[in-house]
């Protein structure tokens, strides 16, 4: 089983940049896990449309980003891919085509991801300002999003 840990988001703009830095710093807290052989972990920017192509070559994958809800800031949601068919279409998204929407499209475009176990986790951000760093809020959520990140990875691992 290999399983790719894909963590998305804008670097500089303030909390979006949660899927990046979270997946670097479960790289760090988890060095055993994202070391095996069959984990690989991606920073993406602004991913879009090629975000279909980090999932070629892989049986799972876990996808890390920022997300704008009613929810507190910092709360963490655990999404698969059900889950996601449920956005719309013009829902808002810092990066172009939206992750739901991309997904759609794959899954249209290459029968086959639709039976690619994907796993979304979502940190609720609290502000996507240009320049600047994580919120408080995010800053303070991140241990937690590591050991979701880490929690997925092994219930992946042991399909």
């Amino acid at each position: 089983m290999k399983v790719t840990v894909i963590g998305i988001g804008q670097s500089l703009r303030g909390d979006d940049a949660a899927g990046l830095d979270a997946v670097r710093q479960w790289q760090d807290e988890y060095p055993v896990t994202a070391s095996r052989p069959e984990v690989h972990a991606e920073a993406s920017e602004l991913p879009g449309l090629a975000l279909i192509d980090l999932l070629n070559d892989t049986d799972a994958a876990v996808i890390v980003d920022a997300v704008k809800s009613s929810a507190e800031p910092g709360t963490i949601h655990r999404l698969n891919a059900d889950d996601l068919s449920a956005f719309t279409p013009d829902a808002q998204s810092a990066h172009g085509w939206g992750v739901a929407e991309t997904l759609q499209l794959g899954c249209q475009l290459y029968p086959s991801l639709k039976n690619l176990p994907i796993r979304l986790v979502g940190i609720e951000a609290e502000q996507m300002t240009v320049g600047s760093g994580l919120s408080p809020a995010l800053s303070k959520a991140m241990l937690a999003v590591c050991d979701t990140i880490e929690n997925e990875v092994q219930t992946l691992l042991c399909k």
